[in-house]
């Protein structure tokens, strides 16, 4: 096993260089060119990689804690069951990257671009992903729980079945979005974009979607209860067999919406100023009145 422990190998050139299981710990690897190399089980623990160029490399099951990779190039790369907790991967290209099972516990990832890469089954709790740019990436599965995705462009992606529990998703674009069966509970969706995402069986209990643009999603089976929809476009959603025990639907615009039912909106926590069709509005005002009076609470 090669020992470059703490080595100085700033702005080297390991293009294609066979590193695998090698001891790069707290190595300086700044500006380095590790392009197509192979660092396979490598020991990487806080080193420093900003700016590297590691295109296509191979990082399977490598260690990269705590490790430096700020802006640095790593499109293509082969992370899976890699270890980058708590590394530093601000403004990084991650583009295309192949980080099935990696462990991104508390990493920074804050604009980073992560474009159609594979992030199935990650663990990526507690990571920073503000304003990262996660278009047509796949989440399958992924653990999300108490991540920080706001601003986060999200179109397109594939999150069947991720943990997002408590994820503060404020201002995201989700718009076309698979996340059939994903846990969102306690999840901050304020001004989210979820236009025509798949909500199928999506657990939303008590999440806040203030504002959101649920626009042609599908919500089959959703469960809404205790939700804050205030202000919400639901506009031809779909709604059938949907959970709204609870839910506040002040100010939202429910027209055109789909297998909506007088039973499901009769358990709603207020329906003040809501825009509904008129077939569900005149029953509605003629058996639940106090759902449109002036809720006496501040919401």
């Amino acid at each position: 096993m090669s020992n470059f422990k703490e080595a100085n190998l700033k702005a080297g050139n390991l293009k294609g260089a066979n590193l695998r299981g090698a001891d790069l710990i707290e190595a300086n690897l700044e500006r380095a060119n590790l392009e197509e190399a192979n660092l396979e089980g490598a020991n990487l623990k806080g080193a420093n990689l900003e700016w590297a160029k590691i295109e296509k490399a191979n990082l399977e099951r490598a260690n990269l804690e705590r490790a430096n990779l700020e802006k640095a190039h790593l499109e293509w790369a082969k992370l899976e069951g890699a270890n980058l907790r708590e590394a530093d991967l601000k403004g990084a290209n991650l583009e295309w990257a192949k980080l099935e099972k990696a462990n991104l516990e508390r990493a920074n990832l804050e604009r980073a671009n992560l474009e159609k890469a594979h992030l199935e089954w990650a663990k990526l709790e507690g990571a920073n992903l503000e304003w990262a740019k996660l278009e047509k990436a796949s989440l399958e599965g992924a653990k999300l729980e108490k991540a920080h995705l706001k601003g986060a462009n999200l179109k397109g992606a594939n999150l069947e079945g991720a943990d997002l529990k408590g994820v503060d998703l404020k201002g995201a674009n989700l718009e076309g979005a698979n996340l059939e069966g994903s846990d969102l509970k306690g999840a901050n969706l304020e001004g989210a974009n979820l236009e025509g995402a798949d909500l199928k069986g999506v657990d939303l209990k008590g999440a806040n979607l203030e504002g959101a643009n649920l626009e042609g999603s599908d919500l089959f089976m959703a469960n809404l209860k205790g939700a804050n929809l205030k202000g919400t476009n639901l506009k031809g959603t779909i709604l059938l067999a949907a959970n709204l025990e609870g839910t506040n639907l002040k100010g939202a615009n429910l027209k055109r919406a789909y297998h909506l039912s007088l039973d499901q909106l009769s358990k709603v926590k207020t329906l003040y100023g809501t825009k509904l069709d008129e077939e569900l509005f005149i029953p509605l005002k003629e058996k639940y009145p106090a759902l449109f009076e002036v809720p006496d609470y501040d919401e």
